[in-house]
């Protein structure tokens, strides 16, 4: 249950929907499976999968836990090609002509329509948590398009959301690169991780740094030399690690020790739903706390004027 990644959103004026008619909006657009003809499909599916009876929402304290499953057909380009040449080659050797540009098209859509049934398909479930009361959401994805599309799938359920990626005052780069080159200028519950991202200005491209020592010399001398932090490994006070980038997106998330214990040390009965339910909760109270905190260390949160607001 516990997130590896997450991509933030501020709502604007979200609607008001109790538990059961949003349960109601998620099932009109629940998950089926891909149709012969279908490259791709997004619809909603139990968090919990078969352990929760088709159970499409958890809501617990004003934290909604809800998922995706995208399901897409694995069919490479090369093997179109591939088949599209063999075509192409015999109707050039039967006909004695060239096959036109037109031709081409049209035979790569017939053979692209006649191999998506027989293609692989991959399925991928990807889960979103909505803080009702901070009227916040965070979409477990490894990258901002997939969180995108889950929003845009949410946006299609309740008809209308305005959503905008979180933003803050100063610029998470330029934090990262303060905090990076002054340790006196660290939050006192925050500690460097082992990993860095430094961005040259210029056109001298981005070094990668995994496994090192943050506050060394070398690191010092990258950043004097005009290297920015765009991404940085970062914790609070233990009870949650991950990697912070310029976009503020969450990536590699890792929760402390002590929480993942109190979650172990629940009394669920061996009951599995009440085990994800309770990680859940706990997770999102973390990520709720955590998240504040962090967005006052980057000098709150930017307020975004109504005409700048998109709909997600």
């Amino acid at each position: 249950m516990w997130f590896k990644h997450l991509h933030l959103y501020r709502l604007h004026g979200a609607p008001e929907l109790d538990s059961s008619a949003l349960a109601s909006a998620l099932d009109t657009h629940a998950a089926k499976p891909l149709g012969n003809a279908d490259a791709r499909r997004l619809g909603w599916t139990a968090p919990a999968g078969r352990l929760g009876s088709g159970q499409l929402l958890h809501e617990i304290q004003g934290h909604r836990l809800i998922s995706a499953l995208r399901q897409e057909r694995l069919l490479p380009a090369s093997v179109v090609k591939e088949e599209v040449d063999e075509k192409v080659a015999d109707i050039e050797a039967s006909e004695g002509r060239k096959v036109s540009r037109k031709e081409k098209t049209a035979l790569k859509e017939q053979v692209t329509e006649a191999l998506l049934p027989r293609a692989f398909v991959r399925s991928q479930k990807i889960d979103l948590w909505w803080d009702t009361r901070r009227h916040l959401i965070g979409v477990n994805a490894s990258s901002r398009t997939r969180a995108e599309d889950i929003l845009d799938l949410l946006r299609e359920t309740l008809g209308s959301l305005k959503a905008t990626p979180i933003s803050s005052q100063m610029l998470p780069i330029r934090a990262m690169t303060t905090w990076l080159g002054d340790p006196a200028s660290r939050p006192s519950d925050l500690q460097l991780g082992d990993q860095v991202e430094l961005k040259a200005k210029g056109d001298d491209g981005v070094l990668k740094a995994r496994q090192v020592d943050l506050d060394s010399d070398e690191i010092q001398q990258l950043l004097e030399s005009g290297r920015q932090a765009s991404k940085l490994a970062i914790s609070l006070e233990g009870r949650l690690s991950f990697v912070l980038h310029d976009d503020l997106a969450l990536k590699s998330l890792r929760f402390g020790d002590a929480l993942i214990e109190e979650a172990d040390h629940a009394d669920d009965g061996d009951d599995a739903l009440a085990r994800l339910e309770t990680d859940f909760i706990l997770m999102a109270q973390a990520l709720s706390d955590d998240v504040t905190r962090l967005l006052e260390w980057l000098g709150g949160e930017a307020q975004r004027e109504p005409a700048a607001q998109q709909e997600a």
